[in-house]
């Protein structure tokens, strides 16, 4: 008998009662198992997609997007009118962004807020009205900038002094008005990853109070330019309220000083929000979110004696996290004894850190389970890796999967509707995987896979590849 893992898990993970369960919350609602013992996602099991796209693939829940969508639109909404002022949501297209999903988040009533010209022209692709984008980005360039007064965007938040002097040059020449925010550092770090946390001083993101009050005097100077308000964002993957509490309540601050020279109409406090990866993960109601979050704003204007500003808001990864589940295929499985003499069960799947990059660059920790049948055998704590020649290629860390789990079986990781299709890549060689979207028993490829043809095709000195020539 191998000796004893449990040494090697961590507090938070406890051996399962059942190592074939679906953690509530933490897969999509529509989440289930057949009689066969396999996964089922809206109405489609995850062998009947394998048999149809391969592996690795990335299923998106249709439902499960427009759902969180529209109650993110609807909370905030009511809890903005319950105090006397509006609200808009707009989608944080970073999380993942495609013409469809675009589609999706707009009839469910949401604006689409990008962050580079590649986004914004897939939302402009998708049929997203230019006036309700929202165009982010600590660097956008003079072409980019261009192109969103061009076609219209509805709001830019600006990040730099340089920035303002670059809009101030184009809507000039063009004879335009621009409508900006000025996105502010508040210094609230959230309990996240510092990556993840974009409030804290040390950071790319916005400006200091100090000089964000010097950049609104000066676009206010500017015919071209229409200063709207103020922007704030203090990470993502946050739970609970107590940050958005405290960053609005010294923003505020900053707003009602400005209010002395003009109009400061909106207050976009932007997203962050947090989703389940595992069964601990107790993420806060979008309703008790909204409710307390306005509240705060409301609170925070009263005793300022100002007026509640219409708010804004940005989630990305709540809608869009939990709808997404990677299915892969098991490819080899191999128990590693460590010095302490427990041994690690490594399972090794065809993707990796090209589809999920989160587990190395952030320490994610995700969830996984079998896919294509129950489990018969004991728990045992597992290690899912992916196949790229890097020892830090580790899709879930820390797992109890069945003990009978052998090659060939599909595994499901939860909750890869975010950030996994944006941070993915061709490391190694390996190819992209396809998104397919699934709703009431159809799927149909959203985001097509990439093929080695694909890969080949950009390398210029491969014959038929063709490159630009350099000008002389």
């Amino acid at each position: 008998m191998l000796p004893a893992a449990d040494s090697l898990a961590p507090e938070w993970l406890a051996v399962p009662d059942d190592a074939n369960d679906l953690a509530p919350g933490v897969w999509p609602a529509s989440a289930v198992r057949d009689a066969d013992g396999a996964l089922v996602l809206a109405g489609i099991s995850a062998t009947a997609l394998v048999r149809t796209y391969g592996t690795p693939l990335l299923v998106l829940d249709e439902d499960e997007v427009r759902s969180r969508a529209r109650a993110f639109r609807l909370s905030f909404e009511q809890a903005a009118s319950d105090n006397g002022t509006t609200a808009q949501v707009y989608y944080a297209g970073k999380a993942f962004l495609s013409a469809t999903v675009a589609r999706w988040v707009v009839d469910e009533g949401l604006r689409v807020d990008v962050c580079t010209g590649g986004e914004l022209e897939v939302a402009l692709a998708a049929g997203v009205a230019p006036a309700s984008i929202g165009f982010h980005g600590n660097n956008k360039s003079t072409a980019e900038l261009e192109r969103a007064v061009e076609v219209g965007v509805g709001t830019i938040i600006v990040d730099s002094a340089i920035e303002i002097e670059r809009l101030a040059a184009i809507t000039a020449r063009v004879d335009s008005v621009q409508r900006v925010l000025v996105r502010v550092i508040s210094g609230v770090h959230a309990e996240t990853h510092d990556f993840l946390a974009t409030a804290h001083e040390d950071q790319k993101f916005g400006f200091p109070f100090e000089d964000a009050a010097i950049a609104v005097a000066r676009i206010r100077e500017i015919s071209g330019l229409e200063f709207a308000g103020l922007h704030c964002h203090i990470g993502s993957q946050i739970f609970g309220v107590a940050g958005f509490r405290e960053s609005a309540s010294r923003v505020l601050e900053l707003h009602a000083e400005l209010l002395a020279d003009g109009p400061v109409p909106q207050l976009n406090l932007g997203g962050g929000f947090g989703i389940a990866y595992t069964r601990i993960d107790d993420p806060t109601p979008i309703e008790v979110l909204a409710g307390e979050i306005v509240s705060a704003v409301a609170e925070g204007c009263a005793a300022r004696g100002i007026a509640v500003p219409a708010l804004s808001f940005e989630p990305g990864r709540a809608i869009v996290g939990t709808a997404g589940v990677t299915l892969y295929e098991v490819g080899t499985t191999k128990d590693v004894t460590i010095e302490s003499g427990a041994v690690r069960r490594y399972i090794s799947v065809d993707g990796g850190m090209s589809d999920n990059a989160r587990t190395a660059l952030y320490g994610v920790q995700y969830s996984a389970r079998l896919a294509s049948r129950t489990g018969e055998g004991e728990p045992q704590l597992s290690r899912v890796v992916g196949k790229h020649c890097e020892s830090g290629d580790i899709v879930v860390d820390h797992e109890y999967l069945p003990g009978d789990l052998v090659p060939g079986d599909l595994l499901a990781v939860p909750t890869t509707g975010a950030y996994c299709v944006s941070l993915s890549s061709n490391y190694n060689h390996v190819p992209r995987p396809p998104v397919v979207a699934v709703r009431d028993g159809r799927s149909r490829v959203i985001v097509r896979g990439e093929t080695i043809d694909d890969l080949l095709a950009r390398d210029a000195g491969i014959d038929g590849a063709q490159a630009p020539e350099a000008s002389k």
